[in-house]
């Protein structure tokens, strides 16, 4: 076949199946998985055309949209579970090198239970020594919603490095009650 004629043949499958495919998928899925099985069935269907049956290609198509569902899904699962991976472990503070001071230690380790978003606005303007009108391009942000986000962070980071607060005894509480 030529690529004219095999275009034909998608577009006389697509014209023909396409509501019977989205119909199968639709009982399996959601709307939007839905659509993008049978977009992704016909994807399969154009690169496969030649072994797409031309006598009755429908059985082909719900068996490759059933494929695509069941990869969907299985995507699907892989990313919620590195999703909640992800949100279970923090990075492990790093380990102080030889010749780190114990303040450069605390603040490695203030810095790594800052949330990503704070890390990274702090270390483009200190780390990198970005000005914060160059850290908002890298940022995708207003020159003022960096600033924003830069005071917020370096208010995060000093709370961080903020030594605990002692807490008070029993003998003292009762000595002051």
């Amino acid at each position: 076949m030529t690529i004219p004629a095999d275009r034909a043949r998608l577009e006389a499958l697509y014209a023909e199946h396409a509501a019977a495919v989205h119909a199968y998928a639709r009982r399996r899925a959601d709307a939007a998985t839905a659509e993008d099985a049978v977009a992704e069935t016909f994807l399969v269907a154009w690169r496969r055309l030649r072994d797409v049956p031309s006598a009755d290609p429908l059985p082909w198509l719900y068996a490759t949209a059933r494929h695509v569902l069941a990869n969907q899904r299985r995507g699907d699962a892989r990313r919620a579970a590195l999703s909640a991976r992800l949100q279970r472990e923090r990075p492990a503070p790093p380990a102080a090198e030889p010749g780190v001071s114990e303040e450069g230690a605390a603040l490695l380790r203030a810095l790594a239970a800052l949330r990503p978003a704070d890390r990274e606005v702090l270390l483009l303007t200190a780390w990198e020594g970005l000005e914060p009108a160059r850290a908002a391009v890298v940022l995708g942000c207003t020159r003022a919603a960096l600033h924003v986000r830069l005071h917020r962070a370096r208010r995060r980071l000093e709370a961080a490095l903020a030594p605990a607060e002692p807490t008070t005894s029993v003998a003292t509480q009762e000595t002051n009650a």
